[in-house]
């Protein structure tokens, strides 16, 4: 157990990888040694109750408006470290606004961004994420061109904006991929401390429950969002 989070059993279901990227905050925030100087955000979303679990200040937000309320508490409190935690639905759909005028401001914020191509906490709806083809409880014959349009590629639009500074996706579908997006995570959170302005880090997360897949097709799976989502570095000016 870290000392960023609390001896509390978790509430996700069998296989979801917010229990694994929850777990590695919590390492990095302790390595760092700033968790006493940390304030993150719940979103509305399956991590809406991620305060139950980590032991740091946790504000709860309104359904998308994550970077906003974090901009305002990191611009009162610049010597802490401030970051989102949200989900494919609240930042990209009721929060797409926010997030992109947050990013083009170059907020000295991070956002921690969970892309499971679903909407997870309300029955499995296709989300902004959802890559084409895939079923969802609102698109059961598959995502489409004509219908749906394409998945909105959050790393790829944010990275055409000048001011954000470091921009990555990664995924925790293996052991190279978890240890990955650690790295990212700690170069976020350092880009922060350093006063240097907004970071990114998008993470492709498995979903077994509402893809209706075993754990071992779930992992695959998010080898198939990679044909949309690919991991790699979009912008480092760090």
């Amino acid at each position: 157990m870290t000392k960023s989070l609390k001896e509390a059993k978790m509430h996700y279901c069998p296989g979801c990888g917010h229990t694994i990227v929850h777990r590695i905050i919590s390492e990095v925030l302790d390595e760092m040694n700033v968790r006493e100087r940390t304030i993150a955000s719940a979103p509305v979303g399956c991590s809406v109750l991620l305060y139950n679990y980590f032991n740091i200040d946790v504000i709860e937000c309104a359904h998308g408006r994550v970077p906003s309320v974090m901009s305002a508490i990191k611009r009162i409190y610049p010597d802490r470290l401030v970051f989102a935690y949200q989900g494919d639905g609240d930042l990209a759909a009721i929060g797409t606004n926010e997030t992109i005028h947050t990013a083009n401001r170059g907020e000295n914020i991070t956002v921690i961004f969970i892309n499971n191509a679903v909407y997870g906490m309300t029955g499995g709806q296709m989300a902004p994420t959802t890559i084409m083809g895939q079923k969802t409880t609102t698109t059961p014959a598959g995502r489409g061109q004509n219908q749906e349009g394409p998945p909105l590629k959050m790393c790829e639009l944010l990275a055409t904006l000048d001011a954000p500074m470091y921009i990555e996706r990664a995924a925790v579908n293996n052991a190279e991929n978890i240890k990955k997006t650690k790295e990212a995570i700690r170069k976020a959170f350092r880009c922060q401390m350093e006063g240097k302005g907004y970071s990114f880090v998008e993470v492709l997360a498995t979903c077994p429950t509402n893809w209706h897949k075993n754990m071992k097709d779930s992992l695959r799976f998010i080898q198939e969002m990679q044909e949309y989502f690919p991991l790699k570095v979009f912008k480092d000016k760090i």
